[in-house]
């Protein structure tokens, strides 16, 4: 987004629109608040004032309520560093709550002012409300939000930590370099009166909401039958602790692979510009389409969009088959690149060669032709 900031600007001189504007479009395409406030020229402070608003603003200004569902400049609490989940109200909402209470607001206002249902408000004051000595009730957030957090479902033992047979025989057969689909067909054909001892290769990401997804049902049923090149599958591969990424895309008429260097982190803004460098490197009319799994580091898709005239797609939930190409070349990948290591020790160079290497392998699928050599066939009467 080409923005330019304003200079000669005076604290309190005006009420910045243009830059609040502007600020709401950077966040509504998947900027963090940091970096939309770093874009448009205003203090971190300011910028999270607008997201949250204001509760108790100082010489008896009147409250400025969050801007959650309003509209096209909200943004969801997480997609704006908010400690909670769309599903879950946060302290800060119930902070708000409680100072509209005070102030005599109807639990309908409260709501709108929120972007949360009636029935919402109404029952998180019903359930949170705290008895009082006089034989009354008062909503107090702080103690709210403490009840409502331990009311909330722990996270229990997963299948696998549960069993130790289960775990050591995936664990023994990692080392081998098994893929987890491989894993997972061996445990169901050798223990088939077991369930206990089958699990699934399907890969259950944890993602934050992405939105104005348009799903895979809508993509052109010419990317299906892999007749026509151009459609490409992408992912990233995440390194220890979560904090080092590197972007897989596949095309799935060759299988041509290519790998996407994220030094600056894999956050949505940081993985969009990437993803566009990374496509002037090919000829324009090998970029049709990109189908995506539901992943956060995609929710400034739109903004990919707009900038290389690209459509993004996106796959049902738990649906890895549905990027098949792509689950398959990372799996390939983690020989060069294994779980847990600091992915961000690779260099672009590193990138390409171990992307040169996985397409000089002839494929199957491909009548035993590489898939370098069918994209060169592409690229060949352009060059």
């Amino acid at each position: 987004m080409g923005f330019e900031i304003r200079g000669n600007r005076k604290p309190g001189g005006g009420r910045l629109v243009r830059e609040r504007a502007a600020y709401f479009e950077l966040m509504e395409q998947g900027y963090s608040t940091r970096d939309a406030a770093r874009i448009v020229g205003i203090n971190l402070r300011t910028g999270k004032r607008w997201r949250n608003g204001w509760h108790s603003p100082p010489h008896d200004q009147k409250p400025v309520p969050p801007i959650y569902g309003t509209g096209p400049a909200s943004a969801s609490p997480e997609t704006a560093d908010s400690p909670g989940t769309s599903r879950f109200l946060t302290e800060t909402e119930r902070i708000h709550i409680a100072d509209r209470l005070r102030e005599k607001a109807t639990i309908r206002r409260i709501a709108c002012e929120l972007g949360r249902s009636p029935s919402t408000i109404s029952r998180e004051v019903r359930r949170n409300r705290r008895p009082m000595p006089n034989g009354g009730f008062a909503y107090q957030p702080f103690h709210a939000h403490r009840r409502a957090e331990r009311r909330r479902a722990r996270p229990k033992t997963g299948k696998i930590g549960q069993n130790a047979e289960l775990r050591d025989f995936i664990q023994d057969h990692l080392i081998l370099r098994w893929s987890p689909e491989q894993i997972c067909r061996v445990l169901r054909a050798r223990f088939p009166d077991r369930p206990e001892m089958h699990v699934t290769h399907a890969a259950k990401r944890i993602s934050r909401p992405v939105k104005n997804m348009v799903m895979i049902s809508e993509r052109p049923a010419e990317a299906a039958d892999r007749a026509v090149p151009g459609h490409w599958e992408g992912d990233l591969i995440i390194g220890k602790d979560g904090r080092s990424a590197i972007g897989t895309l596949v095309e799935r008429s060759t299988r041509y692979a290519m790998l996407v260097h994220l030094p600056h982190g894999h956050n949505a803004q940081a993985t969009r510009n990437a993803l566009a460098a990374t496509v002037e490197t090919l000829p324009r009319h090998l970029w049709r389409s990109l189908t995506w799994d539901q992943g956060s580091e995609m929710a400034a898709h739109r903004a990919f969009t707009v900038a290389t005239d690209i459509p993004v797609y996106f796959c049902d939930p738990a649906s890895p088959w549905q990027r098949g190409s792509n689950e398959n070349t990372n799996g390939l990948l983690r020989q060069y690149f294994p779980k847990g290591t600091d992915l961000a020790v690779h260099t672009p160079e590193d990138l390409a060669a171990v992307a040169a290497e996985l397409n000089s392998r002839p494929r199957k699928t491909l009548g035993w032709e590489t898939p370098a050599a069918r994209l060169r066939e592409l690229t060949a009467p352009l060059s």
